[in-house]
């Protein structure tokens, strides 16, 4: 067994985004010479995500505003976390899109389910944040 790491590095230009990372991905597991194992995808940074879903616009601003409700970026007094910062809110949405994702690799590909692509969700952009990729199998 080996194993493999790579961290990919952001900076969006908006406090929000959402980032098919996928190709990205895809060329770390070519990189590493992985044939069959699993490959664990995670954000460094508590008010980002990484997740699966679907590449389509739409489902994206569902995303956002479907977030925006559950956890209001303003006004920035209902949160009890913000006081120095003003991110409570990309704390909560981070929590509930998810840390990280664990993909299959088979033949040397991602082993995805039909439409499935990985996603880098930023909440608090503007600022350079990482992602970690680890690969280990054989």
């Amino acid at each position: 067994m080996k194993s493999y790491r790579k961290e990919l590095h952001f900076h969006t230009k908006t406090r929000r985004a959402y980032v098919n990372i996928t190709p990205q991905i895809e060329a770390v597991l070519a990189e590493s010479g992985i044939g069959e194992g699993l490959c664990l995808v995670n954000a460094m940074n508590i008010t980002s995500s990484v997740f699966i879903n679907d590449n389509e616009s739409g489902l994206h601003h569902d995303f956002e505003r479907w977030l925006e409700k559950l956890a209001p970026e303003k006004p920035y007094d209902q949160y009890e976390h913000n006081g120095y910062e003003d991110n409570a809110d990309a704390h909560l949405k981070r929590t509930i899109m998810g840390r990280e994702v664990v993909v299959a690799v088979t033949n040397g590909k991602l082993d995805f389910g039909t439409w499935e692509q990985i996603f880098y969700g930023e909440f608090d952009g503007m600022r350079d944040k990482r992602v970690l990729v680890k690969i280990i199998g054989k």
